[in-house]
């Protein structure tokens, strides 16, 4: 299994010089990709700005969403979004899409929340079909599609359109059962081989208490349910190699750690902890 580390692109006080110097760190350390998550109405950089930061100061990590709202942006304004990152990068991008659960973001966006699932769907047949030959370019031979979601029609959204499956976090025992469903409707549309399946947590070792307190207001949103996120937090060597292995174990293919405080120093222990 590999092992990513998120930017911190939405957690506030996060400025562009943190975030390239985030980027060129994570880009020598033993990280396999740097993903960004996605808020319109938050304290937070916009998710492929970000990444074309990233993907200007570094040579060898993949970048990622993890995941976009999709269905925020007409197709052919997140096809080009998507595109120009990828070219930036030089092919070193994958696309997380989902619908979000956010619908203040909807209502700033000036989108009905209403049908977001069909709009997504349509979206990925866009980027699977008309993008072609639409005239957004640049053009490169299949982004690499991740598909999010817990739904059914979610499941089968990326069974139909994606390349693999995008978890939304929580315990190893939750992505295991969303990865048995991700790959039951994989078979179910007679898809070749296996989907890749992506994972996520949250870290914070200097300042336990500031990770947590971010992740209560960033999914105050989930009610009581935020203060289970918030526990999940993982602020200690064990906790981060106990949740790397539950995940390996339940079959993820690659796993990203979020950090939920802008500190350097945390990104440094992460790799230290990655690396015993």
């Amino acid at each position: 299994m590999k092992v990513g580390i998120g930017l911190p692109n939405t957690v506030p006080g996060t400025d562009g010089a943190l975030l390239v110097e985030w980027a060129r760190r994570a880009d020598a350390g033993p990280f396999s990709t740097v993903a960004v998550l996605d808020r319109l109405v938050y304290d937070s950089l916009e998710p492929f700005a970000a990444l074309a930061a990233a993907a200007a100061v570094t040579e060898r990590v993949h970048l990622a969403t993890m995941i976009a709202i999709g269905p925020l942006r007409a197709p052919a304004v997140l096809a080009k979004q998507a595109v120009s990152v990828d070219a930036i990068a030089g092919g070193r991008f994958t696309l997380g899409l989902a619908v979000g659960a956010r619908l203040d973001d909807y209502e700033a966006a000036g989108v009905d929340h209403r049908g977001r699932g069909t709009r997504l769907s349509e979206q990925l047949a866009y980027l699977r079909g008309e993008l072609d030959s639409s005239g957004v370019k640049p053009s490169r031979p299949g982004i690499e599609i991740l598909v999010g979601g817990s739904s059914g029609p979610a499941f089968a959204r990326m069974a139909r359109y994606g390349d693999g499956y995008a978890h939304g976090g929580g315990p190893p025992r939750a992505f295991g059962s969303a990865a048995t469903r991700a790959r039951a409707a994989w078979r179910d549309f007679e898809r070749p081989g296996e989907p890749r399946l992506w994972g996520q947590g949250y870290f914070a070792f200097g300042d336990p208490d500031r990770g947590s307190a971010y992740l209560r207001d960033y999914y105050a949103f989930t009610g009581p349910f935020a203060e289970k996120i918030a526990a999940g937090n993982l602020t200690s060597a064990r906790a981060v190699k106990d949740f790397v292995r539950g995940y390996e174990a339940e079959g993820c293919d690659e796993l990203i750690l979020f950090p939920t405080v802008p500190d350097l120093a945390d990104l440094d222990r992460l790799a230290e902890v990655l690396s015993t």
